[in-house]
């Protein structure tokens, strides 16, 4: 017997020859489930993402383009809206250690990475400070790029500081450059896909592609489960 992993409620399993035979995947949550999970769809911002009602760059990013980073990112997409039943299950995955929760989004995340990245040559996770991993005991990010069937790097690492989550968006946008690279031979030259849960202000993954880039990539752009 399979179980929801959000609600925990039994699965209905149809019983087809594929099933007989093991070929169709385990389903990881139920239909009820699903659908409070809000798809973006429609026109967004061409650079982050953002939904929108048409597809010109958005007044946040026509502001990053006259910051001091420059447009490191070359653009940003994202699976779902952040809507508070996604704030629920996001608080569950990252912060009370349901990491199995991945495998809800499999499905909808490998299909806008095949939609929007599949040219990407290299997946690289955004890391988490060796504090903040061992008080999770996972990288949500990392997870969600291994949904990804990709090869996956970890090049980058974190110093560790207060969480952004407790941060303003003033104070976000005003942080320091958390990351570093100490060998950077393996993304010279590659177009780069980084993976996020959450973009929110941006300043997180754009810190992470301005690294990148200053070590010799090629192109930056990322997916993000969520957009906040």
């Amino acid at each position: 017997m399979s179980l929801c992993l959000i609600c925990a409620a039994e699965l209905e399993k149809t019983v087809t020859w594929r099933s007989v035979f093991f070929l169709d995947k385990e389903e990881a949550c139920c239909s009820e489930c699903l659908e409070k999970f809000t798809l973006i769809r429609g026109p967004v911002c061409p650079t982050c993402g953002r939904p929108q009602a048409d597809e010109h760059v958005c007044y946040d990013c026509e502001r990053w383009q006259s910051d001091e980073l420059g447009p490191v990112l070359t653009s940003n997409r994202s699976v779902y809206h952040y809507n508070d039943w996604m704030k629920d299950v996001i608080a569950r995955y990252k912060y009370r250690g349901d990491a199995a929760l991945v495998r809800v989004f499999q499905d909808s995340f490998r299909q806008a990475f095949l939609q929007h990245f599949k040219e990407a040559g290299l997946i690289v996770p955004v890391p988490l400070s060796s504090q903040r991993l061992y008080e999770r005991g996972f990288n949500q990010a990392l997870l969600l790029a291994e949904l990804l069937g990709a090869p996956v790097l970890s090049p980058l690492n974190r110093k560790h500081l207060e969480k952004q989550s407790k941060k303003t968006r003033e104070e976000r946008l005003q942080s320091e450059n958390v990351f570093f690279i100490k060998n950077p031979s393996d993304i010279l030259s590659k177009h780069i896909l980084l993976i996020d849960d959450i973009y929110t202000t941006g300043t997180t993954i754009r810190h992470a592609a301005n690294v990148l880039i200053q070590n010799g990539a090629k192109k930056v752009s990322s997916l993000t489960l969520v957009r906040g």
